[in-house]
């Protein structure tokens, strides 16, 4: 397994890092793609992009760079690539730089998305808090 981050920031804000470890062994195209694309090796990749949807109690999605609306991005093998036999969610052979994190478990999407890594589970503290 690889190790990956985001470092996040809300309004300019720094919010923390999400760290990611990929299944380069069970998703090896599909964890490549999205290695490359959060170092930016190739002169592109997530940097800069945000998360164009949250649902909240569900995911949050990202990885469109391009258009920044949910309706762009691109893979390290070109616009769309074939990852797995589940491919992605707008068809077969459908992965571009687009995921999601979900937040809860979503049974209903097993066998519908590739799951290509996970973000391990941390005890989470409010180191400060305050009036404004």
């Amino acid at each position: 397994m690889s190790n990956v981050f985001f470092d996040i920031t809300i309004d300019g804000a720094e919010a923390g890092r999400i760290t990611f470890k990929l299944y380069d062994d069970v998703t090896p195209k599909t964890a490549r793609n999205f290695r490359e694309l959060c170092t930016g090796q190739n002169g592109y990749g997530y940097k800069g992009s945000g998360f164009h949807r949250v649902i909240p109690q569900f995911m949050l999605q990202g990885g469109d760079f391009t258009n920044h609306n949910g309706t762009g991005g691109k893979s390290i093998y070109g616009e769309k690539f074939a990852g797995s036999p589940l491919d992605g969610h707008a068809g077969k052979n459908t992965n571009g730089s687009q995921f999601f994190i979900t937040t809860v478990i979503t049974d209903w999407l097993d066998g519908k998305h590739v799951v290509f890594g996970r973000a391990p589970s941390k005890k989470i503290t409010i180191s400060n808090s305050g009036t404004v």
